[in-house]
């Protein structure tokens, strides 16, 4: 970790592998308080993790990884992009970036990490144009 925490490394968990899987989880809540980026994917594949849901990997991470919602949504978009190399055009609403986010229909936005199973997409925006389904 402190390898980690010296370094622009961002590390990514899979809290649907660890679920699945019956595994222990990354200690994301050392990480994030040692101040290591921290990314959330799914790892999607029949062999560890057969869901691609980023909403349920978020409550797991929340519930399992001791997450806050915030952290869990910052390591689904711009730590995610960053852990990519991406973090300059993608992963945050922000002047000169890519306008690729979707408008969720939710009392507030931490609801998105404990709420899942189903789609709260109300709108999908792709390069700043609105797209119709």
């Amino acid at each position: 970790i402190d390898a980690l925490a010296a370094s622009d490394t961002v590390a990514t968990v899979l809290p649907g592998v660890s679920f699945t899987l019956n595994h222990g989880y990354a200690p994301a809540r050392m990480l994030i308080d040692r101040g290591v980026g921290v990314a959330i994917a799914s790892d999607f594949n029949p062999g560890s993790c057969m869901s691609y849901s980023m909403p349920l990997m978020m409550t797991i991470a929340c519930t399992q990884m001791h997450m806050t919602p915030e952290e869990a949504i910052t390591a689904c978009t711009l730590n995610g992009a960053a852990a990519l190399g991406m973090s300059d055009a993608v992963g945050s609403i922000e002047v000169g970036k890519r306008a690729d986010m979707i408008v969720l229909d939710l009392p507030e936005y931490t609801h998105l990490a404990y709420h899942f199973g189903t789609n709260h997409i109300l709108h999908t925006i792709k390069s700043g144009v609105l797209l119709e389904f």
